[in-house]
Formats: C-alpha cells, sequence, structure tokens
C-alpha cells in the first residue's frame, strides 16, 4: 500500500486549497476592520493568489506586467483608484446626498467617492461577494505594481531607471500626446512593463476614457509611484472596512428594501394576487421579444429571425430601444429603477394589457383575471441572489395584521455564464448546481429542456454547472477537475445555487410560495476560461450573445404564455 505522505496533491487540490485560504483570510480581515496589502497583513492573500495563478490574471506569476489582465480589473474598479493610497469599503452611508460625485465602474455597478487625492471609497451594497471581487482585484493590481517598481527601482534611496523618468514627465506634461509622443512614451512603458512595444500599443487605446486619451501611461506610472513610495518612504497603502459595513453586511437590508419596492407596486396595481412569475435576466431581452415586433416588425419583413433583436442590441441604437420601450410602457410595462442599493434595476408587465396577436407569441394561452404578471429583475451579483430572492419570496406585509402571500409559480434564470465544453454563445441547460468551496449541491428539475432548442443551429450542453467564489479565482486545472471528474460539469457562473437555496427554502420549508414551483435555468456562454485567450479578460461577445439571449428567453415567454 503506497504511504499516504508520498502521494503528491495534484494541481487541482492546490488550486481548491488556495481558494479555501483566499476567503478564510479574506473574511479574517474584513473581521479585523483593515489591512496593508502589500504589508505582512496582505501576506497570505498575494501567496494565494500567486499559487492559484488564475486564468483571466494571465502572467501574474511571471516578471512581465499583465496587460489583459490589468484592463479586465481596471475596468470593475472606479476612475482614479490606481492613485489613491487609502481605499475605504463602506456600506451605504449618505454620500449620494453630499457634494461629492458617484463614480460607477465601466463593467461593475457600484458607487464610489473620490474623498480627496489619497482616499477612494468604494459603496458594499451586494454583499460578500462584492468585496471578494474587490480585495481579489486590488490584490492583483498591488502585486503588478510592485513588478513595475522591481523594474525601475534601482537602488533603495529611490534612484530610478531612464525609462522611468521619461513616463513620469509625459505623465506630469498632462496633455494629449501627438502621435509621435505617444510612440515615445510607449517605448518607455514597454520597457517598464517588460513587454513588447507591439504589446503595448495593441491594448493602449482600451483604456482611454473621453477625458483621458492617453490613461495607459497615467495608470501605469501611478501603480508604480506608490509602489515605489511603499519601499523607499515605508508608505504603505491601506484598505480599511468602516463600521457601518462590517455591522450590516449578511442582514438582507438592501434586499428587504428593494422587495418591498416591488410588493407595493403590485398592490398599488392590484396584480399582487394574480399569478406571478420571477424572470432574473438583462433589462431588455424579454421587452423587445414581446414589443420589438409590433413596433418595428413591418421594418424587418424580409429579415432573418434575429435581426431585429441584433440591431436593437447594436450601440447607437437608443431610437429604436426608446420606441420599444415607450410602446411597451403602453401596454402594461412598469419600470422601477433601483433605489434601494442593490442596484438590480426591475420590470413588472401585466400580460393582461398586453395584445399578444400583434407579438411573436400569438397563441399565448391566458385564462381571463388569471393572467400572468411577469417581474423581471436584472442581474445579481454572487451571494446577492439568495438576498433578493429571499426575500422577494417572502409574504408581503401590508399592515401589521395583514401578510400577502404571493401566487409565485414559477423562477426563471437566464443569465451568461463561463463553459468548459464548446465556445461563445453555446447554450447551457443545467440539471443542478454545485456549491464550490462547500458541501452544497442543488439538483432541480429544469423546465427547460436541450431538445427545446433542437434546429437552431446553437449548440446546446446539459449537466450540473458549478457557482463559483468568483469568476476571477479561477484556473484551467481546477475547472478541468470539475469539467472531467465525476462531476462533469458543463459551465461556471455566480448566483445559481444561492437562488436555488432561496427558491428552496421558500417552497420546502418557509412554505411561503407553492411547493411545486418551476424552475428554469439556462445559460449562454461568454467565454471559455479553458481555451486560451478566451476567458472574459479577452473581450466581450458583440452580436454573438444575442442569439442564444433571445432563443432562451422566447422559450421561457412560451412556457409562461402557455402554463393554463
Amino acid at each position: 500500500m503506497k504511504d499516504i505522505k508520498n502521494i503528491s496533491r495534484s494541481r487541482a487540490q492546490e488550486s481548491s486549497a488556495a481558494i479555501e485560504r483566499l476567503y478564510i483570510t479574506m473574511r479574517h480581515l474584513f473581521n479585523r476592520g483593515f489591512y496593508k496589502p502589500m504589508g505582512v497583513s496582505g501576506d497570505t492573500l498575494r501567496e494565494a493568489l500567486l499559487q492559484l495563478r488564475p486564468e483571466i490574471y494571465g502572467s501574474i506569476a511571471e516578471e512581465k506586467v499583465e496587460l489583459n489582465g490589468l484592463l479586465y480589473v481596471i475596468e470593475r474598479l472606479p476612475i482614479g483608484i490606481e492613485q489613491c493610497r487609502y481605499i475605504n469599503l463602506t456600506s451605504d452611508e449618505g454620500y449620494s446626498h453630499s457634494h461629492f460625485r458617484a463614480i460607477v465602474p465601466p463593467k461593475r455597478r457600484r458607487n464610489c467617492y473620490r474623498i480627496d487625492e489619497e482616499q477612494m471609497n468604494v459603496e458594499i451594497t451586494r454583499g460578500r461577494s462584492d468585496i471578494y471581487d474587490i480585495l481579489t482585484h486590488l490584490t492583483f493590481i498591488f502585486i503588478e505594481s510592485h513588478k513595475i517598481k522591481d523594474r525601475v527601482l534601482i537602488d533603495d534611496e529611490g534612484k530610478v531607471s531612464r525609462d522611468w523618468e521619461k513616463l513620469e514627465q509625459v505623465v506630469k506634461q498632462n496633455m494629449e500626446l501627438s502621435l509621435e509622443a505617444k510612440e515615445v512614451a510607449v517605448s518607455h512603458a514597454a520597457n517598464v512593463l517588460g513587454r513588447t512595444f507591439a504589446e503595448v500599443q495593441d491594448i493602449y487605446d482600451k483604456f482611454a476614457i473621453a477625458e483621458q486619451p492617453d490613461r495607459f501611461l497615467h495608470v501605469i506610472y501611478w501603480l508604480g509611484k506608490l509602489a515605489i513610495e511603499e519601499v523607499v518612504d515605508n508608505n504603505k497603502r491601506t484598505i480599511t472596512f468602516s463600521p457601518i459595513l462590517r455591522e450590516r453586511l449578511g442582514h438582507h437590508i438592501y434586499g428587504e428594501i428593494w422587495a418591498n419596492a416591488i410588493k407595493k407596486v403590485l398592490t398599488d396595481n392590484e396584480l399582487i394576487e394574480r399569478p406571478i412569475h420571477i424572470i432574473s435576466a438583462n433589462m431588455h431581452s424579454v421587452m423587445n421579444s414581446v414589443f420589438a415586433e409590433p413596433v418595428l416588425g413591418k421594418k424587418y419583413k424580409e429579415s432573418t429571425d434575429f435581426q431585429i433583436f441584433e440591431d436593437l442590441s447594436k450601440s447607437g441604437s437608443d431610437d429604436l430601444r426608446s420606441k420599444v420601450e415607450e410602446y411597451a410602457l403602453k401596454q402594461g410595462m412598469t419600470f422601477l429603477p433601483d433605489t434601494s442599493g442593490t442596484n438590480i434595476d426591475v420590470q413588472v408587465f401585466d400580460t393582461a394589457k398586453i395584445d399578444f396577436k400583434k407579438t411573436i407569441f400569438p397563441t399565448a394561452k391566458l385564462e381571463k383575471g388569471k393572467e400572468p404578471v411577469l417581474i423581471v429583475m436584472d442581474y445579481a451579483f454572487g451571494e446577492q441572489a439568495f438576498e433578493t430572492i429571499d426575500e422577494l419570496l417572502k409574504p408581503y406585509k401590508a399592515d401589521k395584521k395583514n401578510k400577502i402571500f404571493l401566487g409565485v409559480e414559477s423562477v426563471s434564470i437566464m443569465g451568461k455564464a463561463g463553459i468548459l465544453q464548446g465556445g461563445k454563445g453555446d447554450i447551457m441547460i443545467p440539471c443542478a448546481h454545485v456549491n464550490e468551496g462547500t458541501a452544497d449541491n442543488y439538483p432541480f428539475e429544469n423546465e427547460l429542456t436541450a431538445e427545446m432548442f433542437d434546429g437552431n443551429g446553437t449548440p446546446v450542453f446539459t449537466g450540473p454547472m458549478i457557482t463559483v467564489l468568483g469568476t476571477s479565482l479561477q484556473n484551467k486545472d481546477l475547472l478541468k477537475f470539475f469539467h472531467e471528474s465525476t462531476w462533469q460539469a458543463i459551465g461556471l457562473e455566480m448566483e445559481g445555487a444561492y437562488y436555488q437555496k432561496a427558491i428552496q427554502s421558500a417552497s420546502k420549508i418557509r412554505k411561503s410560495i407553492n411547493p411545486n414551483v418551476k424552475v428554469r435555468y439556462a445559460y449562454y456562454a461568454s467565454d471559455n476560461p479553458l481555451e486560451t485567450g478566451s476567458t472574459l479578460a479577452s473581450g466581450g461577445l458583440g452580436t454573438t450573445g444575442v442569439k442564444p439571449t433571445y432563443l432562451i428567453t422566447i422559450k421561457i415567454l412560451e412556457q409562461i404564455f402557455n402554463s393554463n
């Protein structure tokens, strides 16, 4: 028999252990109230991330600076955070009513406030997943900043390389560069980053924003500058967690406000007694699926099935989208922009007011007086999915004496996810969600099946899906294990297990909704993290995601409209 001590751990096991250490450490630091990412208190986070080497962070463990990973992270953090020595994670503590201007990252819905030259406040209203996301991204950019420092700092007294001096001169001029000046700056930046001139040129403009076309140079300079000061002046960057955030986290404060606002609208419009169908999707696919045809159908009579939706999805199509939305608002749609702090907008559709003969659902069978009410909620983020759905499925307390139980007949989840077989734009139909890092597994009977999508030319895969603790914390070894072992996982996402946990709690334990509530889960592939160059850091889907988005949405609506 083999000596157990001599059995080496697989790379997947090491990765799993690294993820566990990351989350335990982040919770410890949160409870502590502050830490210095590049100091002793940040050692464990850095070491675990370097051991894990997530696919999305590319060359994090190499000497050269990772450019695609840096772009991915910068788009999810507030503009200017690279200049800040102090980053304070807060709850919603009233900054929206002050003179401070909210800074919202391009690819993450969170309000951030630049307090002064050295401090950025980041509002956390979406639960622990938001904290994990931010701390992981910050750890990554701080590691990269020290790579820059290592390449430009010649001695411990602060003497720097000529390339760094030239880069600093350009940044301090704070002027838009001519083509010649830009190429000279790119040459110096390439030496600072350990990258080729061509590599830096290729990504340069992707960092640009309207008010700062040469932002790439500024980001690199400030990351390097603060890293140099950490070593030369021992002036460490610090992350703090406000006392209010530590007190509120996990208490569903924002989810309860959000859910009650929806139930009040249902009550005010006499819809709360009707059959209710909840759909987690985006804010355009349900509306467009129902109302695009009546508004724009004549224009697209000779075109392909999904051309109308592709055009509505293109940038610069605001006029078309406005026409569809205007019509929808006259045909029973109510829009509820979020005011709770969840950053989850909602649409409520009263199907009794829809003229289905003009839509692509002319055979809809709706019983008079029991026409379904659709609650379409924008995407939740990680653990926030449990908070929002858990609160939404609770009875509504219209006053102190009366509770109204919602007649929820189905919950449908349409989202995007990473795929482990196939490619971008393919569809995944899960039969279970496996919650990474826990023993929680959620098998369910999915009302959607792969056969429903036959003949549409889009590959469809069926099997379990992994609900991961963070999409930026996965590597090929771990994902191959989930895919090739007896788990046979087809993809990964961040919310499925939390949705199902809330649905099962409400239907099987609390008995607040129908115990036989129908569930539908379907995802389209935004990336394949097992393929080099196909991770989320490689760029967006473009129009590739339009067809699977609407295929899934239409199948969900067909089932709802013909459920009687």
